[in-house]
């Protein structure tokens, strides 16, 4: 049954680094009601992430950052591991996203990535699409420190990590990140290692 929906008005409740709106519209359920109904929608940028790992050392590298939100819900929290990841700027492709947050946060310089999905991390809420990438790396590409960009008020520290350490951070609930949880997931699900 295809979805019902008509008469969509939108308002604007913040309009800063994103547009919150505030989506009234009408939707027919299936006993074919219509009701108004109201929803806030955070109006967020696709964005594209990538796992890189090394197959012959059997290692990853991610991220570790102040994450504000994390840090409102719980302070100890604050810091989250998290695979390299940015919002996709205006006429790029996914795949240059994650080429170029690869080199900015982490500092290597990785020729391809291959995606792996396409997700929604909070579809209740956000309209950001994530893509996911796993690519491989080696230490010959390592063009900078990384670290993140300075003009976007980044302060990223790069952890490399031996595979069985990262998933290790999985089973003790230390990353809480959900695409880093459904990459390292998913790399540990493949026949690579």
């Amino acid at each position: 049954m295809p979805i019902q929906v008509k008469d969509i008005d939108k308002h604007i409740l913040s309009n800063g680094w994103a547009t919150l709106h505030r989506i009234d519209f009408s939707f027919q359920f299936k006993n074919k009601e219509w009701k108004r109904v109201s929803r806030e929608v955070y109006n967020r940028k696709d964005a594209a992430c990538v796992l890189l790992y090394n197959p012959e050392r059997n290692c990853v590298i991610l991220t570790k950052q102040f994450r504000m939100p994390a840090y409102l819900n719980t302070k100890e929290e604050g810091m989250s591991i998290e695979v390299c990841a940015g919002l996709i700027d205006e006429g790029e492709s996914p795949l240059e996203a994650v080429l170029r947050e690869t080199e900015e946060e982490v500092g290597y310089r990785v020729p391809k990535a291959k995606k792996i999905m396409e997700i929604y991390m909070s579809p209740g809420a956000i309209t950001e699409k994530t893509h996911l990438f796993i690519a491989e790396y080696t230490p010959d590409m390592k063009v900078n420190a990384g670290g993140g960009l300075e003009s976007e008020n980044e302060e990223i520290e790069v952890l490399e990590l031996p595979l069985d350490d990262a998933l290790q951070l999985l089973q003790t609930n230390v990353i809480k990140d959900a695409k880093t949880v459904i990459l390292l997931q998913y790399l540990k699900s493949q026949s690579a290692f």
